[in-house]
């Protein structure tokens, strides 16, 4: 058995409920309630995905992605979190 590590993105939707998704497995995505339950329904979809493609004899992606943030200087101009 081999261990990946995969970033997860939560990011809060319209409806005031969080999306969750995995950058490296395409169409990977889920929601939840609050961001724990994302967290906990992205991880049963991780493995719901992984599964799937084992069992179609694909190979299982690495995540190969850079996560960066930046941040930068915003004057008279309104920020939307």
């Amino acid at each position: 058995m081999k261990n990946i590590t995969y970033r997860i993105i939560v990011e809060p939707d319209e409806k005031g409920t969080y999306h969750a998704y995995v950058p490296a497995l395409r169409g990977c995505h889920t929601w939840g309630e609050s961001i724990d339950e994302a967290r906990k329904n992205i991880r049963e979809a991780m493995s719901l995905y992984i599964e799937s493609m084992r069992d179609l004899g694909e190979d299982i992606p690495e995540d190969a992605g850079l996560e960066s943030f930046e941040t930068i200087a915003v004057q008279n101009q309104k920020v939307y979190a």
